[in-house]
């Protein structure tokens, strides 16, 4: 069996947005209804504390699917041109064992995350909301600048970096990708308090998004602090809002923001009210009234990265697209028969 590559221009060109979000909807549904086998994500730190290495395997159960995301994230990167992100996605034919594809993993994870704060939107924003605030200016702030769109009728769009210049060049940026308005503030404050939507991108180890700044109907996706010692969030912030994950367990190993409660023993888990595909499926209520505010807290999940893979595979091979290498033999040449239990020769 050959196993397909798909590089980044293939996963840009064949995973949209559109696309990817009804994936994402289907699997994080899949995920709820206890379809796909996921344990929680694996790290190595490397010295210095900054760069780590993560295993996600997982197993969707319809059609059945197998493979793992190895991602090293390297947030030095970012100064010298190059993705945070690096890594591979690699699906396995789940009789065999046979790879059947190595994906690019950083635009796979880039456009999936942004698909699944879409999704979170759909499911927990006011139906009319139209101001998007974007905190951060790295890949997913743009991310979710173009998916947020597809399912809400956003008007404005406000930006907010630590550093202005690279603000201010996103925001060039998405006015000729988008022909929105688009409004770079010195602020974050500023930001909160005049959006409908949030999302929240940074690296930040420090939590600084204040309860206060947030307006009655704001709903919020915070996608940036997705391991363990990253923070965007303040306590105050999440405990005025009603709050969501895409998964509990993920979210009581990585999400240190939810950890708010002062009780002993207590976790990110207490603060949650449901996972996102609880909702979606109507087994747990998402808003409840247009005043409440609402928090989608995001850490990833293989089974996303497994979707989108999956979904890119079918559509390169139906298109043409990608390389197909052998990583493996086709046959195998078959082995002679063991002699150790034969008479000796010419012995009766």
């Amino acid at each position: 069996m050959s196993t397909i590559l798909l590089g980044e221009r293939d996963v840009r060109d064949l995973l949209t947005y559109p696309e990817c979000i009804e994936r994402m909807d289907e699997v994080l549904r899949s995920l709820a209804e206890g379809d796909v086998l996921q344990p929680v994500r694996t790290t190595v730190a490397l010295p210095g504390g900054e760069r780590l290495l993560g295993m996600m395997p997982g197993y969707l159960g319809s059609p059945p699917t197998l493979g793992v995301k190895a991602i090293a994230v390297v947030p030095g990167n970012r100064e010298v041109g190059r993705p945070a992100h690096q890594g591979v996605v690699v699906l396995f034919d789940p009789t065999t064992g046979e790879p059947t594809g190595i994906l690019e993993a950083s635009s796979v994870t880039e456009i999936r995350t942004a698909s699944v704060s879409a999704v979170a939107t759909r499911a927990l924003a006011v139906p009319d909301a139209s101001v998007l605030g974007i905190l951060g200016s790295g890949v997913q702030a743009r991310a979710h600048a173009l998916a947020i769109p597809h399912v809400r009728p956003i008007a404005r769009l406000r930006l907010w970096d630590r550093d202005p210049a690279r603000a201010r060049a996103l925001a060039e940026d998405l006015r000729a990708a988008t022909s929105r308005d688009v409004e770079v503030s010195e602020s974050a404050e500023v930001v909160v308090r005049s959006s409908d939507i949030l999302c929240t991108t940074t690296a930040s180890r420090a939590p600084w998004l204040k309860g206060e700044w947030l307006r009655d109907g704001t709903h919020v996706n915070a996608v940036g602090a997705a391991t363990t010692g990253h923070r965007e969030l303040d306590p105050s912030a999440v405990r005025r809002a009603t709050v969501f994950v895409d998964h509990r367990a993920s979210a009581r190993a990585d999400a240190d923001e939810l950890r708010v409660s002062p009780q002993r023993g207590a976790s990110a888990s207490d603060v949650v009210s449901g996972e996102l595909g609880e909702v979606l499926l109507g087994r747990v209520a998402g808003r409840t009234s247009p005043g409440e505010v609402t928090i989608f807290k995001s850490v990833g999940l293989a089974a996303e990265d497994l979707a989108a893979a999956r979904f890119l595979v079918e559509r390169a091979t139906a298109l043409g697209r990608g390389m197909r290498v052998d990583l493996t033999l086709a046959s195998r040449p078959t082995p002679p028969p063991s002699t150790e239990d034969a008479p000796p020769v010419g012995r009766r």
